[in-house]
């Protein structure tokens, strides 16, 4: 039963972060974004399913964008990594700094190249509207959950 729910919630991250990113197309792609699924990346700070559920749904995600081969490896290893590191963090308001910095400079390197901007310019839009998806949405998000882990069945 434990593992049937893992396996769900997975696949509702995952669908969830497809959905946000097909809803907000004409702003979750390209050098200039603001991917508001990126806003469920605190999720591993209290579930670590959302490590794996964040990553399918980035592939799917990036799939479907724009960027090809390259975004679907590049952009969902970054995804990877950040949820990782966000899982392992122990304070909440620290949450949304690893997909923050690890997009800012992971997504970078490849978007500068395929959309021929600066790589620092490129790190400084990605960066802000991942604070925009981390820190405005994500944040409220991550402590309404926390303040209702009980309830949801997260502890």
């Amino acid at each position: 039963m434990i593992k049937l729910k893992f396996i769900i919630r997975v696949a509702m991250i995952a669908a969830i972060y497809v959905v946000l990113n097909i809803i907000f197309a004409s702003i979750s792609y390209g050098p200039i974004q603001v991917r508001i699924a990126e806003a469920l990346t605190v999720l591993p700070f209290i579930d670590p399913s959302a490590i794996i559920g964040l990553f399918v749904g980035c592939i799917l995600a990036n799939i479907l964008g724009p960027g090809g081969m390259v975004d679907i490896i590049g952009g969902s290893l970054c995804t990877l990594v950040a949820a990782y590191l966000t899982y392992k963090l122990k304070d909440p308001k620290l949450a949304p700094l690893p997909p923050v910095l690890i997009n800012a400079f992971g997504v970078s390197i490849y978007l500068h190249l395929l959309f021929d901007l600066s790589y620092w310019i490129t790190v400084l839009y990605i960066g802000i509207g991942e604070i925009i998806a981390g820190y405005i949405l994500g944040y409220p998000l991550l402590i309404l959950l926390i303040k209702n882990k009980k309830r949801l069945g997260l502890e």
